[in-house]
């Protein structure tokens, strides 16, 4: 695995892969999350023949952050595709988790051509999240202490030894570097308004049979409830739907073999 820095479509960011031939998969890291959350995954994956790319969203990680970028699914799915042009601009498998499923699936719904699979984990934006929901986010993101940091981090995982020291002084450093406040704010904005309608089981629906879906959450998810996904699936024709026991909101992290595992089920063939 190694990293470097890019431009992609005027925003800095940073990208870590492994892998230097084969198809792509991308890999989508959650809110206020960063690239690294993928590091345990990224050389399996590889191995079985694979350029894998964990990048740092825009307003996230050691992307750019402050105003001037489009927070919302949309907007991130146009750069997503700005950044598979930039690998040359074939189809990829787009993973992502809780947020970064969201823009995986916006990217999936608007790009169909360019998706081989798609594979949510503990994903928002298939659905809407209503009211109540939202709030609990918008409450909660501009809140970067590190007593916060880490009460967030242990309801992610089953096992909280997980969750180190220098994990929640990182995440805080980093989410409270220049611009990171503004970012916050522009993707509460767009909590506030119009996220629900840019959820997208309807037109992922629609697109029965042009790539595989699949949906993973962990058993002990209570940060996107289990239900989300089990009625996500019903809605969509020919998808298919795992838990990954032992694991909570983080399962690519805390089971990494058994995710890897069932993702390399699916994109291995296809």
């Amino acid at each position: 695995m190694f990293s470097y820095p890019v431009e992609i479509a005027g925003v800095r960011s940073r990208v870590l892969q492994s892998g230097l031939s084969g198809p792509a998969v991308i890999l989508l890291h959650g809110l206020s999350a960063r690239a690294d959350r993928w590091a345990r995954n990224l050389d399996g994956l590889a191995a079985a023949g694979f350029r894998v790319f964990a990048v740092d969203l825009p307003g996230h990680g050691h992307a750019q952050k402050g105003a001037g970028f489009d927070y919302s699914g949309p907007g991130y799915s146009r750069w997503l595709r700005a950044f598979l042009d930039s690998l040359g601009g074939e189809p990829a498998h787009i993973v992502g988790t809780s947020f970064g499923g969201l823009v995986a699936s916006a990217f999936a719904a608007d790009h169909p051509e360019m998706t081989r699979s798609l594979t949510c984990v503990g994903s928002i934006g298939l659905l809407p999240m209503g009211e109540a929901r939202r709030q609990r986010t918008i409450d909660w993101l501009p809140q970067m202490s590190r007593e916060e940091i880490r009460r967030r981090l242990t309801l992610s995982v089953v096992d909280t030894s997980l969750v180190t020291d220098e994990w929640v002084e990182e995440d805080h450093r980093i989410n409270t570097s220049p611009g990171a406040r503004e970012a916050f704010a522009a993707l509460a904005d767009y909590y506030r308004t119009t996220i629900d309608e840019d959820a997208t089981v309807g037109r992922l629906a629609a697109m029965e049979g042009r790539f595989p879906i699949q949906l993973l959450w962990g058993e002990k998810d209570i940060s996107v409830a289990t239900d989300i996904g089990v009625e996500a699936h019903a809605r969509l024709p020919g998808s298919r739907f795992s838990f990954i026991d032992g694991a909570a909101h983080l399962p690519y992290f805390e089971r990494t073999e058994r995710f890897n595992a069932l993702l390399l089920d699916v994109i291995t063939s296809n």
